[in-house]
């Protein structure tokens, strides 16, 4: 769970499952911003309160608009581990939605990839992560998090930034595949069938 500047946030990339955490700290010399959350204080509202991300799946499309190819990103985790994954992170206190999902794309897809985002983007569908394996097809050991799902055109140039490592174009046959889905981290095979059923590109 993306125009505007570079995201600042020194810390963007924390654990794996849900990768993004956009209020960890303020940036070193930047001016404090009360939205930002310590670490101590990031730890505690994940204890207390579900936390709002966007997802985003990245796409090519041909001149009817039908999907053509899917954008998966290869990450690392902060143990070194190699992982699959989509575009995502949180919404920031006092950011559109919007806005939020064309700072992600752009943290992770670089600033050529040009999305086309809508003037009020909306989901296909609401996924629920919980730190329990089993309650929903998501999981994510870190907390509970209400994920906003997109579908997200995207026509430039894509240079992966942070720590994607590559984006890998698929088309939405192998990107539906059960072999995907096995490297998907958090169950995100399963978003990725339902984003491309949304647009009408599984067979």
């Amino acid at each position: 769970m993306a125009v505007r500047t570079p995201d600042p946030d020194p810390d963007e990339r924390g654990d794996s499952s849900l990768p993004a955490d956009p209020l960890r700290q303020t940036p070193s010399g930047g001016a404090a911003n009360p939205a930002w959350l310590s670490d101590v204080e990031l730890t505690e509202a994940r204890r207390r309160l579900p936390m709002l991300y966007v997802e985003a799946i990245p796409v090519r499309t041909d001149g009817s608009g039908a999907v053509t190819h899917v954008g998966i990103l290869l990450r690392a985790t902060p143990v070194g581990e190699m992982t699959r994954t989509i575009v995502s992170g949180r919404v920031r206190y006092g950011e559109t939605i919007r806005d939020a999902l064309f700072r992600h794309v752009e943290n992770d897809l670089g600033p050529m990839a040009f999305p086309l985002l809508p003037t009020s983007p909306t989901p296909f569908t609401v996924a629920e992560y919980f730190p329990i394996p089993g309650v929903s097809p998501f999981h994510d050991d870190r907390q509970h998090a209400v994920s906003l799902a997109f579908v997200v055109p995207v026509t430039g140039t894509c240079e992966p930034r942070q720590d994607a490592l590559e984006v890998t174009w698929l088309d939405p046959a192998e990107a539906a595949s059960d072999a995907l889905a096995a490297e998907m981290e958090g169950g995100r095979g399963t978003l990725i069938r339902l984003a491309l059923a949304s647009v009408g590109a599984l067979r």
